[in-house]
């Protein structure tokens, strides 16, 4: 899902009241062109055992660090101080848009190298597949 809310061009609010009434029928949404990409960002030792409470900084900076890149936050939390810590095991997705999907990826780690989170580890190897295929047949 958090792929393709940032390429939904119509009012989300709107679809979800229309969803929670059960007025889906007939309703259209408009998406952008973009193709988007997402990497999640996990807890160290995820899957298996893992800290919570690790310090997350930067996401301000990460979400402008390139053009049009949005934060989802899965498994975080603040703590008493009001800074946002990991609470979870796959703690945030980083999507990005772009006109190819090496574009999308590039700004995405472009935000995930941002973002200051020493306890946290992301693949490095997302949407290498797709890129691939394009690169084949040109």
């Amino acid at each position: 899902m958090q792929v393709l809310i940032p390429r939904l061009q119509s009012d989300l609010a709107s679809a979800l009241l229309a969803a929670c009434k059960g007025e889906l029928k007939g309703l259209s949404f408009s998406w952008s062109d973009e193709v988007a990409l997402v990497v999640v960002l996990a807890s160290s030792g995820y899957p298996g055992q893992y800290k919570k409470g690790t310090l997350i900084r930067n996401l301000d900076e990460a979400a402008t660090a390139a053009p049009k890149v949005k934060i989802f936050h899965a498994g975080t939390d603040l703590d008493s101080h009001g800074n946002v810590i990991a609470s979870g095991g796959r703690v945030l997705g980083v999507v990005a848009l772009g006109k190819e999907i090496a574009q999308a990826q590039e700004r995405a780690y472009v935000a995930v190298d941002t973002i200051n989170w020493p306890d946290g580890f992301c693949r490095r190897d997302i949407g290498w597949r797709a890129i691939a295929s394009l690169k084949e047949t040109k």
